[in-house]
């Protein structure tokens, strides 16, 4: 088995396209087709149902690319760590977050490192809460920022720190009957519509059983696909939402007022979560220490 067939394999089994991987690795499709071939010749199974220059995985082809893709990524890795060994701050930081994080927290802090470490680079995802943890798990990165923090007791396979514990708050509209008070409760808002993520993101599911905990079940009215939609949402005035008070800092819509919920439970905790069977490499170790250093000091400055 060839460096490059593991190579042109992952790049078709990911875009299920044989033209598509032949675009982005600058080949020709037959140099893939020919590779995959001999892939399948050598393991003795198909890997792919062909349809035309479409392709999808057999059942033997998705087992065999869910186990590949982790050497691939270990075999990156091994190059990467020699390289970094020798220059730690000229390196690559793998990193993924929570789309709740893209408009400050991570900006922030990676621009207060590349400060620090003008030449580190960065390879930056976003993903929902449990890909978050599997993409660290199965290396497709070795750094996620998370909120809330998984319960590390229960999951032997990351490790990781929790950063700071951040209220939840109340985004309503200007002229809603409560934006002058200086605090409220979240019973408050149980006649309210409530503007909220889509299923599967976790902060949804928080909002949710925070209000249940409280006797009501809220009103769902509209899903925003991301945090900037909820807010644009409760702008227009259609609903109220729930919303972790990091993603306002420095961007609080128009015709909208943040109001803090009294109820002292509503916090969600932020962290950072990394792989407890891999070493982290030399960039991203530097990163960390990074991390967990600059969150010290601001909770320490907070006290």
């Amino acid at each position: 088995m060839e460096t490059r067939q593991i190579q042109y394999f992952l790049e078709v089994a990911k875009r299920e396209h044989v033209t598509e991987a032949a675009d982005a690795l600058h080949i020709a499709q037959s140099a893939i087709s020919r590779q995959i071939a001999n892939l399948e010749k050598e393991l003795g199974v198909e890997l792919f149902i062909r349809e035309g220059r479409s392709v999808k995985l057999t059942p033997l082809g998705k087992i065999f690319y869910e186990r590949i893709k982790q050497v691939w990524y270990l075999m990156e890795d091994s190059k990467r760590e020699i390289r970094e060994y020798l220059n730690p701050e000229k390196g690559t930081v793998r990193i993924a977050f929570p789309i709740s994080m893209a408009a400050h927290t991570l900006p922030h802090i990676i621009y207060s490192f590349r400060t620090r470490f003008p030449e580190a680079k960065f390879q930056m995802s976003n993903a929902l809460y449990y890909k978050l943890i599997d993409g660290v798990v199965n290396g497709q990165f070795n750094l996620a920022m998370i909120a809330p923090m998984p319960n590390l007791e229960k999951d032997k396979k990351i490790k990781g720190d929790i950063l700071f514990t951040e209220n939840i708050v109340a985004l309503i509209p200007l002229h809603h009957p409560l934006s002058d008070r200086p605090a409220i409760q979240l019973r408050d808002l149980m006649n309210d519509p409530f503007c909220v993520l889509p299923e599967g993101f976790v902060f949804r599911e928080q909002v949710v059983q925070a209000c249940n905990g409280v006797g009501f079940s809220p009103n769902i009215a509209f899903e925003g696909k991301d945090i900037d939609a909820l807010k644009g949402l409760v702008s227009a005035g259609l609903g109220v939402a729930l919303m972790p008070e990091m993603t306002l800092v420095d961007n609080t819509p128009r015709s909208t007022v943040v109001i803090p919920l009294s109820d002292s439970r509503l916090t969600r905790t932020v962290g950072v979560i990394y792989p407890a069977e891999r070493d982290l490499l030399p960039t991203e170790k530097l990163f960390y220490d990074f991390l967990i250093d600059t969150y010290e000091r601001l909770n320490e400055f907070k006290k």
